[in-house]
């Protein structure tokens, strides 16, 4: 029986890290319905827009927001 408690304790902690930061660099449709609409209205302002979503920060936002709408001219 300790054995599969230690088993539970071999998994790095990375591991849980990866797979969380996996799922909070996706946004769902409702966030990007937001910030979309956001931009239109106040451009640029990453920590206005982040401060209209829980849980994201202004270079999420831009992350994000660049990686999707930039233009490669």
């Amino acid at each position: 029986m300790a054995d599969m408690d230690r088993a539970s304790e071999d998994v790095p902690a990375d591991s849980a890290e990866k797979t969380s930061q996996a799922s909070k660099d996706e946004f769902s449709e409702d966030e990007e319905t937001l910030i979309t609409r956001m931009y239109n209205l106040v451009g640029e302002r990453w920590s206005l827009i982040a401060g209209r979503i829980p849980g994201r920060t202004a270079e999420e936002i831009e992350k994000y927001w660049t990686s999707r709408f930039s233009t490669s001219e």
